[in-house]
C-alpha cells in the first residue's frame, strides 16, 4: 500500500483527490487546519503547512501531491517540513502562460505575467521554479479550468441555475469565445498514471483535448436540466465578469504529452451531467456570486 500525501484535502480538487486515492487503496495522509469536514478513510496530520514541525520527518511518502500550493514559500516550507519521499506532483496552473503567448501553448512556451490572472500565475510561476530547484523527481501539471463534483466555484453551477430558474442566459457577444476543461477524475487518474510509468516528461500541460465555445457550453449545462437555453447577445463594451463566470480570454494548451500516457480523458457532456448532480445534492458547498443581480438591474 502507497503512502501519499496530499495538501489540503477538504475542497473540491484536494477534497476529490484524497476520496479518489483513499477508494483506489493508497494509505492517504491530508494535511490541514481541521476546519472543515474530513474525507473518510484519509489520515488527518492537523497543521498549517507553514507550521508543520517535525510532523512528517519520519513518515515515509512514496507520493506527494500537492495540490494547494500557490507560491514559492508553499514549496519551500513543505519540502523543509518533509522527511524522506519518493514523488512529488504539483498542480500549477496554465495561468503562468502570457494571454499574448502563441497558442496552443506548450510546455515550453514561454512563462510570464498574465494581465488576467496577475500575481496568481506568477506566484504559481514562482512555485514552479521553487520545486524544480529543491526536488530532483517532480512533476508538475498545468491545467486549464478544472471541473467536476465538489467545485465550490461558481462557473457551470451557474449555469445550472439559469437553466433551472427557465432564465433566458445573458451570452458574451457572439457566444464564440471558447474554454478549455478538465474533469477532476481526469487529473486523479493522470496523477496515477505518472505515479504508476513515471513518465520521463515532468511538466507536462493537461486538459481536454479540443476546447469548447461559451455558447456550446452553456447548451450543455441547461441540457443536464433537459432545457434548452434562449440567448441574449451582450456588448464586449460591457465587463463580461459582471456577468458572466469566466475572462473574456480565450486559450488553449497543447496536451500532446498528457496524451501519451492518458488520452482518454471524460466526454464534457458526459462530465456536466455528474456535476449536476452533484450540484442538486450539495447547492450551499458553492460559493455564488452576485451574476443574475448585475443582470437584473442593469442588462434586462
Amino acid at each position: 500500500m502507497k503512502k501519499i500525501l496530499i495538501t489540503g484535502g477538504t475542497v473540491f480538487v484536494s477534497r476529490y483527490a484524497a476520496q479518489y486515492f483513499v477508494d483506489k487503496g493508497y494509505e492517504v495522509y491530508v494535511v490541514n487546519r481541521n476546519s472543515r469536514p474530513q474525507v473518510p478513510g484519509a489520515k488527518l496530520i492537523e497543521a498549517d503547512r507553514h507550521d508543520l514541525g517535525d510532523k512528517l520527518k519520519d513518515i515515509y511518502f512514496d507520493v506527494v501531491a500537492d495540490i494547494t500550493a500557490y507560491n514559492a514559500e508553499d514549496i519551500t516550507d513543505l519540502c523543509d517540513s518533509l522527511g524522506s519521499f519518493g514523488q512529488y506532483i504539483m498542480i500549477s496552473s496554465s495561468a503562468v502562460y502570457p494571454e499574448y503567448g502563441d497558442q496552443p501553448f506548450r510546455e515550453d512556451s514561454e512563462r510570464a505575467l498574465n494581465r488576467y490572472w496577475g500575481s496568481y500565475g506568477t506566484d504559481k510561476i514562482a512555485a514552479e521554479d521553487a520545486l524544480l530547484d529543491r526536488v530532483s523527481d517532480a512533476y508538475i501539471l498545468r491545467p486549464p479550468y478544472i471541473y467536476g463534483p465538489m467545485n465550490n466555484v461558481y462557473r457551470e453551477a451557474f449555469v445550472f441555475d439559469c437553466a433551472r430558474a427557465d432564465r433566458p442566459f445573458y451570452l458574451p457577444g457572439d457566444g464564440g469565445m471558447k474554454l478549455q476543461f478538465f474533469h477532476v477524475k481526469d487529473l486523479c487518474i493522470l496523477m496515477e498514471r505518472v505515479i504508476e510509468e513515471k513518465p520521463e516528461t515532468h511538466i507536462m500541460n493537461v486538459g481536454n483535448v479540443e476546447p469548447v465555445t461559451i455558447k456550446d457550453w452553456v447548451t450543455m449545462c441547461y441540457a443536464c436540466f433537459d432545457k434548452i437555453p434562449a440567448f441574449v447577445n451582450v456588448s464586449e463594451d460591457i465587463e463580461q465578469r459582471n456577468y458572466f463566470s469566466f475572462y473574456n480570454y480565450e486559450y488553449y494548451l497543447d496536451v500532446q504529452q498528457q496524451n501519451k500516457i492518458y488520452p482518454e480523458t471524460i466526454l464534457l457532456e458526459d462530465g456536466l451531467k455528474e456535476c449536476a448532480e452533484w450540484y442538486v445534492e450539495n447547492e450551499s458547498e458553492v460559493g455564488k456570486k452576485s451574476y443574475m443581480e448585475y443582470i437584473d438591474c442593469n442588462l434586462k
